[in-house]
């Protein structure tokens, strides 16, 4: 069993280009990603495959070549960037010597080092536990005997079995205390809807400068730096605007491939992030990267239900730029789709709040739905929204609601039910454009 993990060893990176688009990955990312963790890069293996080995991800012959590095260097650990199974991990482990690491298990040492907040750190510690789920056995190889037959079971099934029933405990005890906290949360965005303050949320790839915006923006001083992750715990702040006030919402940032066990440990952080009446979609325009970074911050968007948010580019970072001054880009109807500032010298804030002002109005939809007994499931939504006005029952036991929400969580309420809600609409009443 080797050693964990821990910052300030030495690494051999190794990096597959892959002909399938969707399974390739960006080697400058990665060793920004093991800055970031605060190891050292001393040598990097590359190759090309079609598909990765079974057995080493990277073929025998790259594997052999790997081995040969890590003990001409005498690194510590081996990280690869792309996703490998447990057994592959344990091949190359046996094989190099040293620990393993795919980049899953980087950015979840990353976000570990990262966490402050209670529940920043139960999110980090429950994706961990999730992805070790899966890789418990490699610790104790020595015990492993299982898989045998009548007569050659050993104390290994035992330790294994203990070691999963802890595991499976805590995941459990994490799970309700987060629960918890999400339901904490909940009441307060209630109370932001009862105060009839849109939130703006802040997203972006991350190292875009979205936390250096929040600060500059809100004067506050969540940490901010020049590497990946610097922010991981969600920040709300009061952002006063010339007709009103909004609440912004400084998040997490997106990355490649983002693993799905953090995805669904920071269900309740992104949460901020789907309930947004805004997205300011951050872009560090002087990155060559720009277009692929973009699409990848969409597809995360997508993945947690975000991409029918109203998004507003701001083009961050334009002091790396020759002759680029700020200024707003408008689309056809006359509404700001594109901000150009420089967050780091404070140049064009008042542009951007300028944009966010002309697109923060809140428009509330009010409807009479007739919803029958076998979609009562439905009226939870609309209790959470605060949104009921009226409800009574006819003969039937159909429930007759009268509703009145936002328009932004009333498209969300259709496409969540692939709309089915449209379908029980008695009458349309008025729609009102109300300025915060």
């Amino acid at each position: 069993m080797f050693d964990r993990y821990e910052a300030g060893e030495n690494a051999v990176l190794v990096h597959v280009d892959f002909s399938d688009e969707d399974s390739r990955e960006d080697l400058v990312e990665l060793q920004l990603l093991v800055e970031s963790a605060g190891a050292q890069s001393i040598g990097v293996i590359t190759g090309s495959r079609r598909s990765p080995d079974r057995k080493y991800f990277v073929g025998s012959g790259k594997a052999e070549e790997l081995a040969a590095m890590v003990a001409a260097t005498d690194a510590n650990v081996v990280i690869f960037n792309h996703a490998l199974s447990p057994a592959q991990e344990r091949n190359l482990e046996l094989l190099c010597q040293c620990r393993v690491l795919d980049r899953t298990t980087l950015i979840l040492d990353i976000f570990a080092q990262r966490a402050r907040t209670y529940e920043g750190k139960l999110q980090v510690e429950l994706a961990q536990l999730r992805h070790m789920s899966t890789r418990l056995i490699r610790g104790w190889t020595h015990l492993e005997r299982q898989k045998g037959g009548i007569g050659m079971r050993g104390p290994g099934e035992t330790q294994l079995e203990t070691d999963r029933r802890l595991l499976r405990g805590r995941i459990k005890t994490i799970n309700k205390r987060l629960a918890k906290v999400d339901k904490q949360r909940e009441q307060s965005r209630r109370a932001r809807n009862r105060s009839d303050l849109a939130t703006v949320s802040l997203v972006g790839y991350t190292n875009a400068g979205k936390s250096t915006l929040f600060n500059v923006l809100t004067a506050s001083d969540v940490y901010a730096a020049d590497q990946l992750f610097a922010t991981l715990d969600p920040t709300l702040r009061k952002l006063d605007l010339s007709d009103g006030s909004v609440i912004l919402a400084d998040t997490v940032g997106f990355i490649r491939h983002l693993p799905h066990d953090l995805v669904a440990a920071f269900k309740a952080t992104l949460q901020e992030t789907r309930q947004a009446d805004l997205l300011l979609h951050i872009v560090d325009c002087a990155d060559e990267n720009m277009d692929d970074n973009f699409e990848q911050v969409q597809k995360v968007l997508h993945d947690i239900e975000a991409a029918e948010i109203p998004q507003l580019i701001v083009c961050n970072k334009i002091d790396l730029l020759d002759d680029v001054s700020p200024h707003i880009d408008y689309d056809d109807e006359g509404k700001p789709m594109r901000v150009w500032v420089s967050a780091q010298h404070q140049q064009g804030l008042a542009l951007l709040q300028e944009a966010i002002n002309a697109l923060v109005g809140k428009t509330s939809c009010h409807f009479t739905l007739r919803i029958p007994v076998q979609a009562g499931h439905y009226l939870g939504h609309f209790y959470r929204l605060d949104a009921i006005q009226a409800k009574e029952y006819d003969e039937f036991g159909n429930c007759i609601l009268s509703v009145r929400l936002l328009e932004t969580d009333w498209l969300r309420l259709v496409k969540q039910s692939d709309g089915e809600l449209t379908a029980f609409i008695v009458e349309e009443n008025d729609t009102v454009e109300a300025n915060i």
